[in-house]
This record gives structure tokens, sequence and C-alpha cells, in this order.
């Protein structure tokens, strides 16, 4: 059975972490399968969104700054340690959407290391961008840190993520999460997937 949900992410997204957390509870509570899809979403805004980079060099943005406030209230009501913006933000994802393109075949492995990535950046407080720290992650949870450093260096893999980027923009996508339903049926961010749940229950 093919996955019914596509969820186009980065790691260097919060809210994209917040989407990752709940998305399993909602498949489990729907039978939906999902089928997780690395991108480079500074690519995406590049292409679609380069309003993105406008709102952060806001003094004043009042959104922005009442975002954080949401942002943790989202991550209690989740269960999940939200230390962030830290040090590092924005944070380059390019290594680490590079580690998990090279994952992508083994959708548990990917899974297993997208949550300890996560919890990596935003819960210590670590540097997502630095191969080091990325192998580490991937060694903690029985992966071959080394051995996915290596793979994430090939053409094959570099080129999986550029692929998955342009695939993504070309279905409509402008950020992440980018959540697709059917093929089609898109929906964007956290505080939509009460939206993919009413979704995949219609078309039971």
């Amino acid at each position: 059975m093919s996955a019914r949900v596509e969820f186009f992410f980065d790691l260097s997204s919060p809210w994209t972490y917040l989407a990752f957390t709940n998305l399993w509870p909602m498949l489990n509570r729907t039978g939906a399968q999902a089928q997780l899809r690395p991108i480079l979403v500074g690519g995406v805004f590049n292409a679609v969104n380069p309003s993105v980079y406008a709102a952060r060099e806001m003094t004043d943005n009042r959104k922005l700054a009442h975002s954080w406030k949401v942002l943790k209230d989202w991550a209690a009501l989740a269960g999940v340690e939200m230390n962030f913006p830290s040090q590092w933000h924005p944070a380059k994802s390019v290594n680490a959407m590079r580690f998990a393109c090279a994952l992508e075949e083994d959708q548990a492995a990917l899974r297993a290391f997208a949550n300890a990535a996560f919890e990596s950046y935003f819960g210590s407080q670590e540097n997502l961008d630095d191969p080091a720290v990325l192998a580490a992650v991937a060694d903690s949870i029985g992966l071959n840190g080394a051995a996915l450093l290596a793979a994430a260096q090939t053409d094959a893999v570099k080129a999986r993520l550029r692929a998955n980027t342009e695939e993504v923009i070309a279905r409509g996508g402008y950020g992440s999460p980018t959540i697709l339903v059917d093929g089609t049926d898109m929906y964007f961010g956290n505080d939509q997937l009460p939206l993919i749940e009413a979704a995949l229950k219609r078309a039971e």
C-alpha cells in the first residue's frame, strides 16, 4: 500500500518539528501511511517565497515576535523541548538534509534520524549544520554516522536533495512542512494537521 501522505520537510524549521511530532498520532488515528521527503527549505524560499527573509529583517515585526510565544505554546502541547531560537538560528541545513536524503529509502531509519536531529537542534541547541554533530546524532540511535557522512557527500545524494526540493516547488509548495494528501491535496504547517485528518477520513 502506497503512502497517502507525503511530508516534505527541512530539519531547521521549528514548526516542522511540531508537525513531525504530531503527524504520527494523527496517522495512527486514520490508519494512513506517510512518506518522509527531505528538502532544502532555503532553496524553496529563494525560488518562491523570498518574503520570509524580509520578515526576519524587520525590527518591529509583531507577528514574528508573537509567533515565538505561540511556538512555545504548541511545543508544550506536543510535549517537545523547544529551546529556540538558539545561537545557530537561522541554521544552515544543507548537511542535515543530505544526511536525511541518504536515508530516504529506509523510512524507519529516516524517521528515527529526523526525530533525533530535531531533538539535537531544538532541545540541546547543537549545531544542525556540523557534520560531526550529525554523525553523532546518527550514532546515538544505532545508525552508522561515519557511513552516513560519507554517503551525504556523494553526487547521488546531493542530486536527490535538489530533485526533492525542485519537486515540492513544482507541486505548489512554499515552505516546510509541505504536506500532500493523495498526491495533489496540499497543506502547510503544524496547525493544518486537523484539516489533513479530516481529509483522510473523508476519503476513506
